[in-house]
């Protein structure tokens, strides 16, 4: 699958989730900057991919798309937008491909030449047939990811795929690893490499016959389903930084009409996009845990410039920059977001609250503070209440933190917090006013 399709596939199901269906075929495709008739083809390439992640599974655990992913996503405990990631962009010839090798390597070690030969005598007529600098490549890629290795030192080189964990732990074993890799995978950040992970042992777990209620003891439900999807482009970026490579991609803001449009590949049906074309120096990768959000801060022509990561799409590398000056501009951003709540590098600026103690112990409200607070100071304490300050870069980051307190928190500085949060307040109250 190519990556332009896996970035309108992304935003597809970004928004398929965020609108539970509420839209139709026309104001979807409206929406997202595409034509009705490519709706319908998203609609059944996003079918296929679903019946080819799970035609490996055994027939009880098989899925339809109707199934696995519905209009209304919060029905299901399980994220089934991952189904994209295991599909993991390759194209049919590749998946097929690798398949076949790991297949092969599963029953004994092999060489190059022999696994072509496997190739050969395997792959569909339709598909076209590797050569040997195509079995090699495609060995190395295998090889870099750890899923198999080289087998004894001498020429001609024999591989053998790496299931050692699997053979040489028991039932109880790799039950318990299960447990855990679902733990971590639902309540760490990242997660797409935990779930895919959890998911391989649940297919080994299948195959050695344990009871399937033994295999999952925990059921989660998470809010924030798009944050998965923004995970595509997270670990290209993260790259990207390693290298102190520049990235080009099209940017559509958060405010934007659209959210996706396709490759100019014919100047004679060109058109104007409400993206963005961005070429940019990326810094650092932020995620935001009370909205679920990734960000991208990176340094541009004007300055520090920040990306929320689910309008980035058609992203590529560029060149590479000077380590030292490289280093340079992440130590200006770090100095900018000294005092930024999250990402904000606006004027800093001292906030003081006042938090009302509960009257019940444990004290529930001063553990968030403490817990949540981050660099700021308790500078006053009595039986009654308590007193918060810190400086931040701004107050719109922190405001809903405060605001989140209830009427256990009052802002007292700055003034123009303190006004902005009464104005709030009453009109909230207004909503709950007698009709």
């Amino acid at each position: 699958m190519a990556k332009e399709s896996f970035d309108k596939e992304i935003q597809f199901l970004r928004m398929l989730v965020l609108t539970s269906g509420a839209y139709n075929r026309q104001q979807f495709a409206k929406r997202l900057g595409i034509s009705v008739n490519t709706f319908d083809k998203t609609i059944r390439r996003l079918k296929e991919i679903v019946q080819a992640t799970y035609q490996q599974l055994p027939e009880e655990e098989g899925k339809e798309f109707t199934e696995g992913f519905r209009y209304n996503y919060y029905d299901s405990a399980d994220p089934m937008l991952l189904f994209l990631f295991r599909a993991k962009s390759l194209k049919e010839s590749e998946s097929q491909r690798l398949s076949l090798l790991l297949g092969a390597l599963n029953a004994q070690s092999l060489t190059v030449l022999e696994l072509l030969d496997c190739c050969m005598n395997a792959l569909p007529a339709n598909l076209p047939l590797p050569d040997e600098k195509t079995i090699r490549k495609d060995l190395k890629y295998l090889e870099q990811v750890g899923v198999i290795q080289k087998d004894g030192g001498s020429r001609p080189f024999k591989y053998a795929i790496r299931n050692e964990l699997l053979r040489e732990m028991t039932e109880d074993e790799l039950l318990d690893l299960y447990d855990f890799v679902d733990v971590m995978a639902n309540t760490q950040i990242p997660s797409v490499q935990g779930y895919l992970l959890r998911d391989g042992l649940k297919k080994q777990l299948i195959r050695s016959h344990s009871e399937k209620h033994a295999v999952e003891p925990f059921l989660y439900k998470y809010h924030f389903h798009s944050r998965i999807l923004d995970e595509a482009h997270l670990f290209t970026i993260l790259d990207a930084i390693r290298k102190h490579r520049r990235v080009r991609f099209l940017y559509f803001s958060p405010k934007a009409k659209k959210s996706y449009a396709s490759q100019n590949t014919n100047p004679l049906f060109e058109r104007e996009t409400e993206g963005k074309s961005e070429k940019i120096l990326p810094l650092k990768v932020v995620y935001d845990h009370q909205y679920g959000r990734w960000y991208l801060l990176a340094h541009g022509r004007e300055g520090i410039r920040k990306y929320r990561m689910e309008g980035i799409t058609q992203f590529e590398e560029d060149e590479a920059v000077d380590s030292a000056w490289f280093a340079k501009k992440q130590q200006e951003l770090q100095e900018k977001l000294r005092f930024s709540w999250l990402i904000d590098t606006g004027a800093p600026v001292t906030v003081r609250a006042k938090f009302y103690n509960p009257g019940q112990n444990p004290n529930f409200v001063k553990e968030r503070v403490l817990l949540q607070g981050q660099w700021g100071q308790i500078v006053e304490d009595d039986d009654e209440s308590f007193t918060y300050e810190i400086t931040v870069n701004g107050t719109t980051e922190i405001k809903p933190w405060l605001r989140s307190f209830g009427s256990s928190c009052e802002v007292l500085e700055p003034t123009r917090l303190r006004r902005e949060m009464i104005a709030e307040w009453k009109e909230i109250r207004a909503y709950y006013e007698s009709v």
